[in-house]
């Protein structure tokens, strides 16, 4: 009784003593671990992995592989190092043909990574196969413009004059694949539609697999006049020419009706003294036609919502 009384009155709560065991611990505990670092062990670690390829003339189809698992045999110290991932160098494959090697054998990595392995002994490798997808880096210029403007504006508005892109040519580069199958013309989307007064802004251009293809630039001006346009009407004198000797039936008016939109700044001071309507009867062939004139003398950003049509027959 008198030994376990005194283990008990070391143990009870008392500041000192308690300081002293875990001191005490605390210096077992760093020697053992010290001590145990300075032995041999074996161990599963992921070391982290690079390529080395010619990068200026080839690119990674897919992302190349990060890392590969190992069993490895080491100190203690040299494992904990690694696993820490303490100040730890890439293991570096070459790749001479890097478009003719699609995949590497896990059993094959020893003889390239023992040399890199300071300290450390590969066992075997856990990793069965690393794939790879490179391909020859090229590129080709593509003309960017946007097709049928006039969607992206609110039907009553419309455009004073062509859309201007800027700039409209750009550079892409990527796989040799995806470059050849990327069209020489690209037709941009805004990213509005209704628009109802002026455009000037910068529209991102996207393209699919957008992370393998390097575009400069990524993006362009796109600047749009825009003002809203008014119908009017009008009564032009129609003219008929090259009329052959066929003709059974020529037309029995002498002018047409046609409808046009305007800008609106335009609509006050727009004459229509230059307007006239033709029919070219040249070449036509036997039978009634229904024809529709050619309107000339309307200002370049007229749209002609509806004209009159002659009914001719041969």
């Amino acid at each position: 009784m008198s030994i376990v009384t005194s283990i008990f009155n070391f143990l009870r709560f008392n500041k000192k003593n308690w300081k002293a065991v875990v001191l005490c611990i605390f210096a077992a505990t760093v020697f053992w671990f010290f001590n145990a670092l300075n032995k041999n062990y074996s161990t599963n670690l992921n070391f982290p992995v690079t390529f080395d390829y010619d990068q200026d003339h080839y690119v990674p189809v897919k992302p190349l592989p990060a890392s590969v698992r190992m069993n490895v045999t080491g100190s203690g110290w040299d494992l904990f190092r690694r696993s820490l991932g303490f100040k730890v160098p890439p293991l570096v494959f070459p790749l001479e043909k890097p478009s003719d090697v699609r995949k590497i054998v896990g059993t094959t990595l020893p003889a390239t990574f023992a040399g890199q392995l300071e300290r450390l002994k590969i066992n075997f490798v856990i990793t069965d196969t690393m794939r790879i997808h490179l391909e020859e880096k090229t590129g080709k210029k593509i003309l960017i413009r946007l097709d049928s403007a006039q969607q992206f504006i609110d039907p009553a508005y419309g455009l004073l004059t062509e859309p201007k892109i800027t700039p409209d040519t750009i550079w892409v580069e990527g796989p040799k694949q995806r470059i050849a199958s990327l069209p020489l013309r690209v037709e941009l989307k805004l990213p509005q539609r209704n628009l109802r007064k002026d455009f000037n802004e910068e529209v991102e251009l996207n393209f699919e697999n957008r992370d393998l293809i390097d575009a400069q630039p990524r993006s362009v001006n796109v600047s749009l006049d825009i003002e809203k346009f008014e119908e009017t009407s009008k009564r032009i004198a129609l003219d008929i020419i090259n009329v052959s000797g066929r003709l059974k039936q020529g037309p029995v008016v002498k002018e047409i009706s046609c409808a046009f939109r305007l800008p609106a700044s335009l609509i006050q001071t727009f004459t229509d003294d230059s307007l006239r309507a033709v029919i070219d009867l040249k070449n036509m062939p036997r039978g009634e036609h229904k024809l529709v004139p050619q309107i000339f003398g309307l200002p370049a950003v007229a749209r002609i919502v509806r004209t009159d049509t002659v009914i001719v027959n041969f």
